[in-house]
């Protein structure tokens, strides 16, 4: 494992970049090295060997692109590496970069060694996009200035940086952006043990009392994604220490979430509500996912990146050509058996 940085040259950054972008409650959740990340072993040894060899080299980090659902700890270890590298760590996001002017002011802004961190990269403009392509490969900028007649190429020189894209769609990534970066590596649903001791970490953090089914009962309903499982503890040790003598056992950990219409599952309210529709209205599908946010009053997009992964992760749905169809799973989470003839009854 790399040695530690006692002290970073990106503390500072980092500290008012999570401030800024998250709450101080989940900032102060946030582990900042290897040692204390939790889960995904394989992308946590490809990153240590990065780190390792860059730093015996003394040069910057090649560029990395962490893809997989939102919540699993893309941010987290971009942060991570910038404490680890002992560099700053330039937050950005893919929407917002409109234009190339908006690229050349951040990696001019940048020093020797600095991480870029562009969230939701597949969102980025297909033509600031292509200006990426050099200042990953020659960390060079070629902007046009003017228009017409007056036109004409400035080259920019940009110190050597490493970029580190996270994306919840990498299938929209063009393959010439995502065949520059040296490592692509995938994020996946924890486990309800490395969940339970992720939160007995949190619990032990914020000084709320925890036992072992406690901590297996938020485990088991925070759908494998650490930010859901950070989010119910602070929720639950609120219930605890207004119904139940401050201390989170399974029988008040169950309670709390089920005031949320959380179920033993994962299941909410919504996910429920997409199931539900998909049987009553539409016979079980195929149906599509615009047809199905209408029907449940929310963003397609919303549907597709936070609720559908965990529902077909699960086996509860099905993506076909023809649309998402619900499987004998996802029934029997709403109480409805499949009957012939695409009709459903009560269990």
């Amino acid at each position: 494992m790399p040695e530690n940085n006692p002290a970073p040259k990106g503390t500072d950054f980092l500290a008012s970049s999570l401030s800024s972008s998250v709450s101080p409650a989940e900032a102060a959740l946030r582990p900042l090295n290897f040692t204390d990340f939790t889960g995904q072993a394989k992308t946590v040894e490809r990153l240590q060997v990065m780190v390792g060899a860059a730093k015996r080299r003394g040069e910057a980090l090649n560029h990395i692109l962490l893809s997989g659902p939102p919540g699993l700890g893309k941010t987290t270890l971009a942060f991570i590496l910038g404490n680890e590298l002992g560099r700053n760590v330039r937050v950005t996001s893919g929407p917002v970069i409109e234009k190339a002017g908006d690229l050349a002011g951040l990696l001019t802004n940048l020093e020797e060694g600095d991480i870029l961190f562009i969230d939701e990269i597949h969102r980025i403009q297909k033509t600031v996009e292509e200006y990426l392509y050099s200042a990953m490969e020659d960390f060079r900028l070629d902007i046009m200035i003017d228009q017409g007649p007056n036109a004409r190429s400035v080259r920019l020189s940009i110190p050597r940086f490493t970029l580190i894209g996270a994306t919840t769609r990498s299938g929209l990534l063009t393959a010439p952006l995502r065949s520059r970066f040296t490592l692509q590596t995938r994020l996946d649903y924890y486990d309800v043990p490395t969940l339970a001791g992720i939160v007995r970490r949190s619990c032990g953090l914020l000084n709320v009392g925890l036992d072992e089914s406690g901590a297996k009962e938020i485990a088991s309903r925070a759908r494998g994604t650490p930010r859901i499982a950070n989010n119910l503890i602070n929720f639950v040790r609120d219930f605890a220490q207004e119904r139940a003598k401050g201390r989170i056992t399974r029988d008040v950990a169950a309670a709390a979430l089920e005031l949320l219409e959380i179920d033993a599952a994962g299941l909410d309210e919504m996910d429920k509500r997409m199931l539900r529709v998909m049987a009553e209205n539409y016979g079980g599908g195929p149906v599509g996912m615009s047809t199905i946010a209408v029907a449940v009053g929310e963003e397609p997009e919303t549907l597709e990146e936070v609720h559908e992964p965990y529902l077909i992760q699960e086996g509860y749905l099905q993506r076909t050509p023809q649309g998402r169809t619900l499987t004998p799973k996802g029934y029997h989470a709403i109480d409805l058996k499949p009957l012939s003839g695409n009709q459903s009854e009560l269990l």
